[in-house]
């Protein structure tokens, strides 16, 4: 158990949770709507610190992350616990289809050995929600050292104060914007999203470099009005060369009975994101696909083939540079690479 970062005291014990939008504000011994954040006599406290659920070593390409450090491995570990209830989640189990907290001891310098004995480039901070374990996921980046970098795969639902600290610890951020307004109170239980683009706005001004995913649902945020807003959203605030990722939804939880993505629709999506003038655009979930692959945005050429979740070809110099041509390629990460 670990004091919270952000807080308020209130009269008579209670307390107001501030590391995420809802702002939970709870009576002595009550725990707030992710879980996993508990009021003991007027202080928050992080109920899951040193308790992961899960820990494994994958590609990085599984998080996605597909500009960062492509071709490296990360440590990922994850706490029970999220501020989200998506009707359509994937690891439902851990994020809050639970009845009492599990997970085993793995304290903050345990976790970077592990990353360090796997042979793993980084730490991602994923599977469920980063931002309601904040505490475990900053004192473990404390102790990583220039040798290890480290990743938030996140819903973005945090607050401003949250998202400053974040920016000013972490490397990099993928963030599932996931629809509009609509599709996230009815599927999300989120009835205002604003946070969610407030807190890319901030960790873009601190540096952090971002990756985007767009899950596509057919029949609920698969317009290309939707579609095209979002997209659009991403070149005007975070910039043309954000790569961004459609990625394939399969039934899963209450959601079980929508039918998949159909391959045209993540295609729609991309050539909407494409005519936008994003430069680096994927399908996700498709192994095969020809999108899976980075092409420099002047030649075309291949500048990272990949096999599913693998990379099997760099075509770029130490500098992020095509071989090809020569144009700069949106690369962050390049010094935990063996180019």
């Amino acid at each position: 158990m670990k004091k919270a970062f952000f807080y308020e005291e209130l009269e008579d014990k209670k307390a107001r949770c501030n590391t995420c939008p809802r702002r939970c504000i709870l009576e002595d011994g009550e725990i707030g709507f992710c879980g996993i954040r508990k009021n003991l006599r007027g202080k928050i406290n992080l109920l899951t610190y040193g308790l992961p659920v899960s820990s494994s070593v994958d590609p990085i390409e599984k998080k996605p992350f597909f500009h960062f450090a492509p071709g490296t491995d990360v440590y990922s570990i994850a706490t029970m616990g999220c501020n989200l209830r998506c009707k359509f989640c994937q690891n439902y189990s851990i994020s809050y289809g639970w009845s009492e907290i599990e997970g085993i001891n793995l304290s903050p310098e345990k976790v970077v050995k592990n990353a360090e004995d796997t042979g793993s480039k980084g730490i991602a901070y994923t599977y469920t929600e980063p931002t309601v374990f904040l505490e475990y996921c900053l004192d473990t980046v404390k102790k990583t050292g220039e040798k290890t970098f480290n990743l938030f795969v996140s819903n973005g639902y945090m607050t401003k104060e949250v998202a400053g600290r974040v920016g000013e610890n972490i490397d990099g951020i993928n963030i599932d914007l996931k629809g509009g307004k609509e599709f996230y109170g009815d599927l999300c239980d989120v009835h205002d999203d604003s946070p969610i683009y407030d807190a890319l706005k901030i960790l873009k001004r601190k540096g952090v470099f971002i990756e985007i995913t767009m899950l596509i649902i057919p029949g609920f945020n698969d317009s290309e009005e939707e579609i095209r807003e979002r997209v659009e959203w991403v070149k005007e605030n975070l910039g043309r060369e954000t790569p961004i990722h459609f990625s394939r939804f399969t039934p899963r939880h209450k959601m079980s009975d929508v039918p998949p993505t159909p391959v045209e629709t993540l295609e729609k999506a991309m050539d909407i994101a494409d005519k936008t003038g994003m430069l680096y655009v994927y399908c996700g979930n498709i192994p095969g696909h020809q999108r899976e692959h980075t092409y420099c945005p002047e030649c075309g050429k291949e500048v990272i083939k990949r096999r599913g979740m693998r990379v099997v070809e760099i075509n770029f110099n130490n500098y992020g540079g095509c071989n090809n041509c020569g144009c700069e390629i949106n690369i962050g990460g390049k010094d935990y690479m063996d180019l």
